[in-house]
């Protein structure tokens, strides 16, 4: 018999998203302090355009 609510769902943005998380909390976990702007956005790898 074929369940119609057996579906596999992916969401690529969701996954993504919940990695750049993940690595937030992990390094933030590890982190003696808060961590700084310039660290989120190395974790999140975010190009900073030079100043």
């Amino acid at each position: 018999m074929n369940d119609q609510f057996d579906v596999t769902l992916e969401d690529s943005v969701l996954l993504t998203e919940v990695e750049l998380t993940t690595n937030l909390m992990v390094a933030a976990s590890q982190s003696e302090g808060s961590l700084s702007p310039e660290e989120i956005d190395r974790i999140l790898g975010v190009d900073v355009p030079d100043a």
